[in-house]
């Protein structure tokens, strides 16, 4: 047997007054969380360089991933719409800003997929290590 519904307790007019005020109330401010996460980080290998390579693997499959659906996207929605077909994509040549602009973005992207070594290399650099190369060569003949 079905239940039957339940009465609401308010009124019509206090019911479209509460939908009015959300209606106007400003939207809420996005909240930007750290993209660096604290506390020890799970470890799935004996080597914590493997669980690095690990976590950078999966960073690019992710990435990768991603780019590839958006492409995918672009190319099938300009293909549709007769802009252009996959094999100018193929064949197209950037010029030098479009290049410069790559080799930036390329930059921007490794920096990000090598965080974690620069984190550790700063920390192990913050412990006393040398810093010049000779102070790392005379670490090692001594």
């Amino acid at each position: 047997m079905p239940k039957p519904k339940k009465q609401s307790t308010r009124s019509a007019p206090a019911v479209a007054e509460a939908a009015r005020r959300r209606a106007s109330s400003p939207a809420p401010a996005l909240v930007r969380l750290a993209r660096v996460a604290k506390g020890k980080k799970p470890q799935y290998f004996s080597d914590p360089a493997i669980d690095k390579l690990l976590w950078m693997t999966l960073t690019l499959m992710e990435e990768l991933s991603v780019t590839r659906d958006r492409l995918d996207t672009v190319e099938r929605l300009l293909a549709a719409k007769q802009v252009l077909r996959r094999a100018e994509v193929e064949g197209w040549q950037p010029d030098a800003k479009a290049a410069a602009e790559r080799v930036a973005a390329r930059g921007r992207y490794v920096d990000r997929m090598m965080r974690a070594m620069h984190a550790e290399l700063e920390e192990i650099a913050g412990r006393g290590m040398p810093k010049s190369e000779e102070e790392v060569v005379a670490a090692v003949e001594s």
